[in-house]
């Protein structure tokens, strides 16, 4: 079969690389893809969020599934359009999308499900907003209601900060349309799980967990990311707090989204926090999350594109979903001044040796060399018996890789050994 995957981070290329595996898929085209991807799959210069060109490629093109990855045109709809031309698609609808699209919304089904979550107020104006956050418990965390590029979350720890953060984002429109409406919410404190899931609204099957580090600097110091690496399993995540997060966050979600008529088909993410109350969402996402994929994906042991089919067909009880009992761990290599301004078209070298790297953003000059073309430019990965053999793995393999302009956090993972320490 010809699969169309819509995306061309380190995300995709992980989906990329595992539906590779199946013998029932004989090419794959990415769009737009990018350069380091190009071993692997066809890529195409059409961008994500370009529905028409890419419905346009589907329908002159023999295009037999479609995998919609990034959040944006899931939001706008993709899967809708692609469907209507008679695409089957791995990825929910505009209706069930929403859960990520809006947070407003996921707030209130979550209030009206009874799904643990923090307390919560939306605005649609300044001043009431303003008003509150003078009352309001601190710190607490500001969000921009729609997407933001994953920068639309403010932790705010003084009331002058969440006052910054209204006007920035209502005022002076920092994130458009975005941030017209708002969620204070109350802060929460507690170790961070990500549990990606499969559902096609009948049955849900969570992924193995894994642990993201958001902050770009060792310690967890400077600005937010995209991530800067992840390990999986989370230790956090112990079965009890598994079978806890099953009965009162998975199941319960999945249920709700049907009953206001937005089943959801694809892969829904769960952010998660483990407080002292028991495990709490902080966010849904409507796909699969960047980088947690980077180390997800390679302890499946199962054919990735028979369960995506199996998602597209409402039959994904059927499906076999088998995770290794290994680990793995993701080191991100970015561009110096990454989350901020960063140079592009830097020279980057990754031997033959090392075969794990997932390519976020990258070029290939005409010498055939490749270029950094992105922050977050290469995900490097590694499995291990355990965590600590998957953290010293991937270090190995990153010390290899050349790339002057680049940067990377020296403790990946560090959190997750010590909490193994405590255990």
């Amino acid at each position: 079969m010809n699969v169309m995957v819509i995306g061309g981070g380190g995300r995709e290329h992980a989906i990329i690389r595992k539906i590779k595996e199946s013998p029932k898929v004989t090419h794959i085209y990415a769009l737009p893809g990018n350069g380091g991807m190009e071993k692997d799959c066809e890529c195409v210069p059409i961008g994500a969020e370009d529905l028409p060109a890419i419905v346009e490629f589907a329908k002159t093109h023999p295009v037999d599934f479609a995998v919609v990855a990034p959040d944006d045109p899931l939001v706008m709809g993709l899967v809708d359009l692609l469907e209507a031309e008679g695409i089957p698609c791995f990825g929910p609808n505009k209706d069930a999308a929403i859960i990520e699209g809006s947070k407003a919304f996921s707030k209130q089904l979550m209030k009206a499900y009874g799904i643990p979550t923090a307390e919560y107020e939306i605005f649609t104006e300044l001043e009431p907003a303003l008003a509150y956050v003078e009352e309001c418990r601190i710190p607490v965390v500001v969000k921009a209601d729609g997407l933001a590029k994953g920068k639309g979350v403010i932790i705010c720890e003084t009331r002058d900060d969440a006052k910054e953060a209204l006007h920035s984002m209502m005022e002076d429109k920092v994130f458009g349309e975005s941030g017209s409406c708002v969620v204070i919410e109350e802060f929460l404190t507690g170790p961070e799980v990500s549990v990606l899931s499969f559902t096609d609204g009948n049955t849900l099957i969570p992924m193995i967990s894994s642990m993201d580090h958001k902050r770009a600097y060792d310690g967890d110091q400077g600005p937010n990311t995209g991530g800067m690496g992840t390990v999986a399993p989370n230790p956090y995540y112990t079965e009890e707090v598994a079978q806890q997060c099953e009965e009162e966050i998975f199941l319960p979600t999945m249920i709700a989204m049907n009953r206001e008529g937005r089943t959801f088909k694809g892969c829904l993410y769960f952010g998660l926090m483990i407080t002292e109350d028991g495990p709490k969402v902080i966010e849904y996402n409507c796909r699969f999350g960047d980088p947690e994929t980077q180390v997800v994906l390679p302890l499946l042991d199962s054919d990735l594109f028979e369960i995506m089919e199996h998602v597209s067909q409402g039959t994904l009880a059927d499906a076999e979903v088998n995770f290794a009992d290994d680990a793995a761990c993701c080191v991100v290599m970015a561009t110096k001044g990454y989350p901020g301004s960063y140079d592009k078209l830097c020279p980057m070298e990754i031997p033959e040796d090392v075969s794990n790297v997932y390519v976020a953003g990258a070029k290939v000059a005409e010498d055939g060399s490749l270029l950094s073309n992105g922050g977050r430019v290469l995900g490097v990965t590694e499995r291990g018996k355990d965590i600590r053999e998957a953290i010293d793995k991937a270090y190995e393999s990153v010390h290899k890789i050349k790339f002057d302009n680049g940067f990377y956090r020296t403790d990946i993972g560090q959190r997750a050994l010590q909490a193994l320490k405590e255990d």
